[in-house]
């Protein structure tokens, strides 16, 4: 609890004590009652008072601190000394309420986007010194310690731990890290001692970015949230004039008729209606339930850059997947080898890794990964790499030839025809046909449940769209049961097929794009969101999409549509049940069934009710 908070409870003490303690004494005069009330009215209420006297020298009338002191001011000038009092002093505990909750979600979500660093060291004279990040600039070597945050994004020089990047990813596991691997600002070193050669300034690394994303997130407001502003400035307003109608137009009939006018009982009753109408439960709740979604968000590796992007994805209907790096990891690796009978399968694989030893095409490298074992190149001569179809090369005094089935052709070689799909690689020994190897990208672990996961989420078609042949890309489909797939597309084709799907929604149904930000930027900004996968430290996802997934994990979609339908399901709870009481009593009032205590519940009851119900958005239970 703040300072502030602290003072404004030791305020709501002493007044609730001195009511309370007035309430048994027995006074008689009504000037001394006054004056007793006076002063636990004005302890508890002095700053919405001068708030309600500034907001009108400044012209901003019709809020809530206006309608409090009306109503209470009123109250206590009419003889109702505790009712009056006992308004503005559960009115103050509402606040209290709400600003705990506030407060509490901030640092919940701080917690979990706890991320910027301190300092960083970097080595003066031997020794470590603490300097600002801001002041390190490019290509300085800093030193991170076990148990440090990395300050600024760069590529490690010298050492080898394991990092912890939940707080990015929201993954639990950590992350091995060698010399020659980039790592960005925000993780925190494990175990060994690392030096980093910086490759950005702290004001362009990831953390900073993701920070601002966050703390900017509120500038960007859902419908929702601009429905409650603009009924706010229009209810409050109405409402005032409605309490004013109701004190003065019933006496004025009731004399007219021949009946007593019965001025206070109508003045009360239009105090009542400003108490019961004051818009706290909606101007608090729904902000505050976005703000908690955003933050639930964050702590599963989703970042949404407006509570905009959060209503739209829980409209999403229709998923467009890119395959590369979304769906496949994106590294291409070798699946299977199949040999000839005169030749082991290790045998074939070792002879193509040789062949493709001065190569560092995709799939060369592929080969002398799978291979792992070094290579003596003085085993290799004579080596040519023929473009589009493949390298010849003298290994061990062999001729041997390795590549597609355009160069087992031009070399009138009788070559088989794989099974299974992927990327063919055959060898040729001496003229003699030795085999293939097959090289794939490689289905993440986790993508067909990921696709189930966004059907089970309501999902109604998930189409893949890629570049990549037909057979492949039809395989890829089939595996991971998508709906929809597009092969053998452009990038301007992409954008096409994502136009036709468009057209083709419901007026009220949301298209997200799933791409890695950076290929995918055209069609990333053309659907009606844009989802960044891949995007751990990547600067290009992060500008280009509406919401980035800080790690490679498909299944994040699903996760992040239901978080944002959890946040609507509560904004809509608390909108439909402020509304529903507050008229309600606000009818009531009107007709006398309801005095100034239940005009306290429903304006501090209902708050602190709705308030409750906006912090759960902050919580995320997967099944």
């Amino acid at each position: 609890m703040s300072k502030k908070q602290k003072k404004v409870l030791s305020r709501i003490l002493v007044s609730a004590v001195l009511v309370l303690l007035f309430c048994l004494i027995p006074v008689e005069n009504q000037y001394l009652k006054f004056a007793l009330f006076l002063i636990p009215y004005l302890i508890i209420g002095y700053d919405i008072l001068r708030k309600a006297v500034l907001g009108i020298v400044n012209g901003q009338v019709f809020d809530e601190n206006f309608l409090m002191a009306l109503a209470t001011v009123g109250a206590i000038l009419l003889g109702e000394y505790i009712e009056g009092t006992a308004v503005m002093l559960f009115y103050q505990i509402g606040e209290l309420f709400q600003s705990y909750a506030v407060g509490k979600s901030r640092r919940n979500i701080s917690a979990l986007m706890d991320i910027r660093p301190d300092y960083a060291n970097i080595e003066v004279d031997g020794e470590l010194e603490q300097v600002d990040p801001d002041d390190v600039e490019i290509g300085t070597v800093i030193v991170v310690q076990p148990g440090e945050k990395v300050p600024i994004d760069g590529v490690i020089i010298s050492g080898n731990s394991t990092l912890n990047t939940s707080a990015l990813t929201g993954e639990s596991l950590p992350r091995e890290v060698i010399e020659g691997d980039a790592v960005i600002s925000g993780c925190v070193n494990l175990s060994g001692l690392l030096r980093i050669e910086t490759t950005k300034v702290f004001g362009e690394s990831t953390v900073s970015k993701i920070l601002d994303l966050v703390e900017n997130s509120s500038m960007k407001k859902s419908k929702s949230e601009n429905f409650i502003t603009r009924f706010a400035r229009y209810y409050t307003p109405a409402v005032c004039i409605g309490a004013l109608v109701l004190a003065i137009l019933p006496p004025i009939i009731n004399l007219l008729i021949g009946n007593p006018a019965d001025w206070s009982q109508w003045i009360i009753r239009a105090l009542t209606t400003l108490v019961i109408s004051c818009p706290c439960a909606l101007v608090i709740s729904i902000p505050l339930s976005f703000f908690g979604g955003i933050g639930g968000a964050s702590s599963k590796g989703v970042l949404v850059k407006g509570s905009n992007y959060l209503e739209a994805l829980s409209q999403t209907k229709y998923v467009v997947c890119d395959k590369t790096g979304t769906l496949t990891k994106g590294v291409f690796e070798v699946t299977h080898v199949e040999a000839e009978t005169w030749l082991s399968n290790e045998e074939l694989l070792e002879t193509a890794a040789y062949a493709e030893s001065y190569s560092n095409h995709p799939i060369s490298r592929s080969l002398k990964e799978a291979y792992g074992k070094p290579i003596d190149t003085s085993r290799v001569s004579e080596v040519e790499e023929r473009s589009g179809h493949g390298v010849s090369a003298v290994i061990d005094g062999k001729k041997v030839s390795a590549g597609n089935t355009k160069l087992m052709k031009m070399l009138g070689i009788s070559y088989a025809a794989p099974q299974k799909i992927g990327t063919e690689v055959h060898v040729a020994i001496d003229g003699n046909y030795a085999g293939y190897i097959l090289i794939s990208d490689i289905v993440k672990p986790n993508a067909k449940s990921a696709i189930a996961g966004l059907k089970a989420a309501g999902v109604k078609q998930v189409v893949m769209l890629t570049g990549d042949t037909k057979p492949v890309a039809e395989a890829v489909a089939s595996e991971l049961g998508v709906d929809v797939v597009k092969s053998e597309l452009l990038p301007a084709d992409k954008v096409t097929e994502v136009e036709y799907l468009l057209t083709a929604k419901g007026t009220k149904e949301k298209l997200a794009f799933v791409g890695d930000g950076i290929n995918d930027a055209p069609v990333l900004s053309r659907a009606d969101l844009g989802i960044a996968m891949g995007a751990l430290g990547s600067d290009a996802a992060i500008e280009a999409a509406d919401i980035v997934l800080m790690d490679d994990d498909p299944a994040k979609i699903a996760t992040a549509i239901n978080i944002s339908r959890k946040t609507l399901r509560i904004v809509h709870q608390n909108i439909v049940f402020a509304l529903v009481i507050k008229f309600a009593c606000l009818g009531l009032g009107a007709i006398g069934f309801v005095n100034m205590w239940w005009a306290i519940f429903a304006d501090v009851g209902v708050m602190i009710i709705a308030v409750l119900n906006a912090t759960r958005a902050l919580k995320y239970n997967e099944k």
